[in-house]
């Protein structure tokens, strides 16, 4: 057991070790009902209190050999702390394009989203499932929407994830609140080792899992 312990830690650096020191690079194969459709991979450089982070998603969804849906997310945010500092965010959700920014100043979020502002204050998180600080909050801003999510995160259960071919005990951190329930999967060392949520007004199952 202590072996299968040692193996598993092995794994999870390796698919989510610092590229440089200071970076982190979660990148994950994205699945819709258990085939593949696309990748998810997001950047963390910390450089003392000052996080910057980049989010890439991509997803092809085909059917009969055509792509019967594409989705596309690209984000960058920068953080003070555990509080978004600045977010410059654009999604094309098959072939619907947004933009979301948000500008902190003082106490205020300014955001910008839909041809339309708005501001609200104290400290913002976006759905930053790599920080542990988000499994305390209460609200979240989405960044393909720009709308603030009233939130409640739990522990609701534990299981095995599979990462780099084998297994990892992680708990399950469940969100919801939001457009749908998301389960984030946090191994016994603290690491983001996956997720599941369920698309498509509940009918599909969306998962992230390291390769």
């Amino acid at each position: 057991m202590r072996r299968l312990a040692a193996l598993s830690v092995l794994a999870i650096a390796a698919v989510a070790q610092a590229a440089e020191p200071g970076t982190r690079v979660y990148a994950f194969k994205a699945f819709l009902d258990g085939k593949p459709i696309g990748e998810h991979r997001f950047t963390v450089v910390t450089e003392g209190a000052v996080r910057r982070v980049t989010s890439d998603a991509d997803f092809v969804v085909k059917f009969l050999g055509f792509s019967a849906y594409r989705y596309r997310h690209h984000a960058e945010e920068q953080w003070s702390g555990d509080c978004l500092a600045s977010l410059v965010a654009s999604t094309n959700d098959d072939g619907k394009p947004t933009s979301v920014k948000l500008a902190r100043s003082g106490d205020a979020n300014q955001i910008e989203a839909a041809g339309r502002a708005s501001s609200t204050p104290g400290c913002l998180m976006t759905y930053a499932y790599w920080n542990p600080a988000m499994r305390s909050q209460v609200r979240l801003l989405n960044p393909q929407t720009g709308k603030i999510d009233a939130v409640r995160i739990e522990r609701v259960a534990d299981g095995d994830v599979t990462v780099g071919g084998r297994p990892v005990h992680a708990f399950d951190w469940r969100i919801a609140g939001g457009e749908a329930p998301v389960d984030v999967w946090i191994s016994d060392q603290g690491e983001w080792v996956g997720l599941d949520s369920w698309v498509g007004k509940g009918k599909h199952r969306l998962s992230y899992r390291l390769p």
